[in-house]
């Protein structure tokens, strides 16, 4: 049986927190093989990013169709793209392709650092964001793309972690459904990297062939154990636990709401 086939594109973190890095651990740890598309060099750490150089437009394309030509790519998720000729150009690749996509808006660094280029979130509302199976912003994210025009009616996860109070409540909303996940907050700085595991064990689910409502359910249970297992590594928001043993076990869906 041929393995499933995952593939992100987004930018490396030297910490191996975040981007490229968490989302080939993630696949790893859901035994989906991992391909990538680099598209920005960060120099980086727990404690922030020093420096962040894009690849030009054409390395990246490059490296996109060189994956696609090859390999069974069943799921596709997008982080930091950088440039706004880079969202356009990896739009135009996949604009031809038929295949589950999951975008993680990232806008800045877990430190605050941007990671999107001004005029790059006019290209993503304007060409990546309609070829999307998933849009799954922060609530920071969410307002700015609001702001800029996106439509309400998206297939969203609306993740809350930057909400108050003890209980972070994750929302779904895709075809006509709302779906929500709680979790218990965990008071700890080992959080870099959240949202980039969070896209990609989407994706890998969805590589799996689960239903994205299953996939957003188990990626969130995923994404608590990871936080639960981090290392303790850094001197400032530290990375998260990918490689643990885990069961994929979906939680009940108790919260859906039928609209």
């Amino acid at each position: 049986m041929t393995v499933p086939v995952a593939l992100t594109i987004a930018g490396s973190d030297s910490g191996g927190g975040a981007g490229i890095q968490a989302d080939l651990k993630t696949f790893e740890a859901y035994g989906v093989y991992g391909t990538s598309v680099l598209t920005l060099i960060t120099a980086q750490n727990t404690c922030g990013v020093r420096g962040a150089w894009p690849l030009p437009p054409e390395q990246v394309v490059a490296q996109l169709e060189a994956v696609l030509n090859d390999f069974p790519v069943a799921a596709v998720k997008t982080g930091a793209l950088g440039s706004a000729a880079t969202v356009s150009a990896v739009a135009g690749v996949l604009r031809n392709r038929d295949l589950p996509l999951v975008v993680d808006p990232v806008m800045l660094a877990k430190s605050g650092d941007p990671l999107l280029a001004p005029g790059a979130l006019e290209a993503l509302l304007r060409d990546l964001l309609p070829l999307a199976t998933l849009v799954t912003p922060n609530a920071p994210e969410w307002t700015a793309l609001r702001a800029a025009g996106a439509p309400e009616t998206l297939p969203l996860l609306l993740k809350g972690g930057h909400a108050p109070g003890e209980t972070v409540v994750d929302t779904l909303h895709v075809d006509g459904q709302h779906l929500t996940f709680r979790a218990r907050r965990r008071h700890t700085r080992h959080t870099h990297g959240t949202g980039c595991t969070l896209s990609a064990a989407i994706t890998a689910g969805l590589a799996l062939g689960l239903p994205l409502p299953d996939a957003a359910a188990q990626a969130h249970a995923y994404l608590q154990a990871a936080l639960r297992d981090a290392p303790g590594l850094g001197a400032g928001h530290g990375p998260l636990g990918h490689r643990q043993a885990w069961v994929m076990v979906l939680p009940p869906r108790s919260d859906e709401v039928h609209h």
